[in-house]
């Protein structure tokens, strides 16, 4: 196990080498003169890759995915919804069940990796920067096929939409490291297909148009909702006074 991490770490090397020669900003020292701005840079770098989990590596503008658009759009609506008022707490709830359902996804796929002995390196081997090209990938039909093998026949994904991208790169590194079988057999072991009768315990595939539908009317009056709703107290006030 741990010469085939090592082997999957020099790869990741060499890919991280081959991308530098190609992005002018890299070219810069990894540490600046300055190392607060060095450190706020990979903090705010982590956060932003939070805000949307890189369901779909590569893609700047998160809607290549329905559900990517949808989470997208929800924080975009909170961030034009008054901290605090009932909009911004609908929003908040709706965007941690979206994030929770990706990480109940990722702990999944972290069991059976540590459940193969990989403990310390399962983190590693599960992320994914929003940077991750097609283009170094190594193996992509074989791991395309095990990806959509993994949607069909296991439970390991949480809706019947189409698995996330970013699966596939995870799935060409175990496939570089030889464990891809392995892994696809505890997948079906641990999360056996459900019946079509098992209830979905995240209900996100049938919320996703009604979010997309909530994202859009919030952001044509979301604010104007909570202008007439001040205006309706205000006015009430001064009936009470008269």
């Amino acid at each position: 196990m741990g010469s085939a991490f090592k082997r999957f770490m020099q790869f990741c090397c060499c890919c991280c080498c081959a991308g530098d020669e190609d992005d002018e900003d890299e070219k810069q020292p990894l540490v600046p003169q300055d190392p607060l701005e060095y450190f706020n840079r990979e903090v705010q770098k982590r956060r932003d890759e939070e805000t949307n989990l890189w369901s779909t590596p590569g893609d700047p503008s998160h809607s290549e995915r329905e559900d990517d658009r949808v989470l997208y759009g929800l924080l975009q609506a909170r961030n034009k919804t008054r901290m605090g008022s009932t909009g911004y707490r609908r929003l908040s709830v709706d965007i941690e069940a979206m994030r929770d359902t990706r990480r109940e996804v990722r702990d999944k796929w972290q069991t059976i990796l540590e459940n193969l002995g990989f403990m310390a390196e399962a983190e590693s081997l599960l992320t994914v920067s929003a940077g991750a090209s097609h283009d170094r990938m190594r193996n992509a039909p074989a791991a395309r096929a095990m990806l959509n093998m993994l949607h069909t026949e296991t439970s390991i994904f949480c809706t019947k939409e189409p698995p996330p991208a970013r699966y596939l790169f995870i799935l060409d590194r175990l496939l570089y490291l030889d464990i891809a079988d392995d892994f696809v057999a505890k997948a079906k072991r641990f999360y056996p297909p459900k019946d079509d009768s098992d209830e979905d315990p995240t209900g996100l595939g049938i919320n996703l148009p009604l979010l997309l539908a909530r994202v859009e009317a919030m952001n044509g009056k979301g604010n104007e909702d909570e202008e007439e709703n001040e205006s309706d107290r205000d006015d009430g006030n001064l009936s009470d006074r008269s």
